[in-house]
């Protein structure tokens, strides 16, 4: 969920093929079973401070950080292709407030044992009341912000990268090495992007304040299908943003996918995948990729993690309809 821009129209769309390769990106990270089938079992799970929650994912573990929370009136709009009442009438069906809508951001530590890599860092300094809570959340859970070897970013939305560095400039991570898609790199980066879209200034200044000091060789660019570190792979998830991109965890044949913003509120998008949020850049390509990453959730048996999904944010995706619904960790079966 990034600051309140959204951007319907642009040149710089992902194409089909772009799309469509996230199905040889599960095979290039060597994700896959032979047989194609789950292998993951339901983790047990450890609450080791208010807000973090930590499983085990194979040898690797993961830690569930949340990093606070924004509480806001629900209008006419948030879904850019259904009325409200129709949002509302999801939300009453899944027992939720029908006025006003909280969104959650949670932030992910996984630990390889050679390297402790945080996923997404929260909204920093730069947020609502309620957020900018990772860090101290982090240090409840012993985790020493210093001990980051590794930053990977989904997208470059302000609640996302927004705890890279703070009001004085510095990096709050100061060992990490920053992983980014190279995609979103080139599409924030460009001039002629943001000269394109003056309504999304604040949001690509915002964008060159946290990478503009590093240069590029101060950022580790990947291509969304490669590997960046032993048992942590990439998956191209475009259309949230130009080049939004999801992260696949494996370990001895356990497997979680952490897909950052490829829905927003579960109860809204996951069960009603071709919905899309107002945040989302590109929406005909957040919907063809919401729907075909949440499907084949469902045929490899996943764990997932989302962002905006709550404390921990993981569980199961399973089929709801035409659509799919999230099981959280406590109630997945």
């Amino acid at each position: 969920m990034p600051f309140a821009h959204t951007s319907s129209s642009s040149s710089h769309r992902p194409s089909r093929r772009r799309l469509l390769a996230g199905g040889s990106a599960l095979a290039a990270a060597g994700l896959l079973s032979a047989c194609g089938t789950p292998r993951m079992a339901m983790p047990a799970t450890a609450t080791v401070a208010p807000g973090v929650v930590r499983i085990p994912v194979g040898a690797f573990t993961v830690t569930s950080i949340v990093d606070g929370r924004n509480t806001f009136p629900l209008a006419e709009g948030f879904v850019r292709n259904a009325s409200l009442a129709q949002v509302q009438a999801a939300l009453r069906e899944a027992n939720l407030p029908t006025d006003s809508l909280t969104i959650t951001f949670t932030g992910f530590v996984v630990d390889t044992g050679s390297a402790r890599v945080l996923m997404d860092t929260g909204n920093g300094q730069f947020g609502g009341p309620n957020s900018g809570q990772l860090l101290a959340n982090m240090t409840a859970a012993g985790i020493d912000p210093k001990s980051i070897t590794d930053i990977a970013i989904t997208h470059f939305h302000g609640d996302h990268i927004g705890g890279i560095r703070n009001r004085d400039g510095l990096l709050a991570f100061p060992a990490a090495r920053i992983w980014v898609p190279a995609p979103e790199y080139d599409f924030w980066m460009d001039d002629a992007q943001m000269n394109g879209r003056p309504q999304m200034r604040a949001a690509f200044e915002n964008v060159r304040r946290v990478f503009g000091p590093l240069g590029r060789d101060g950022v580790r660019r990947f291509l969304p299908s490669q590997e960046i570190l032993p048992g942590i792979g990439t998956l191209p998830a475009y259309g949230h943003t130009a080049g939004h991109t999801a992260f696949l965890v494996q370990s001895r044949g356990a497997r979680l996918a952490y897909l950052g913003d490829l829905t927003n509120v579960p109860q809204l998008f996951v069960r009603n995948p071709d919905w899309a949020v107002q945040f989302d850049m590109f929406p005909d390509e957040a919907r063809e990729t919401r729907r075909r990453i949440l499907d084949q959730a469902v045929r490899e048996g996943w764990l997932v993690a989302g962002f905006h999904w709550g404390s921990p944010g993981i569980g199961r995706i399973v089929r709801r309809g035409n659509g799919f619904d999230f099981m959280p960790l406590a109630s997945a079966a």
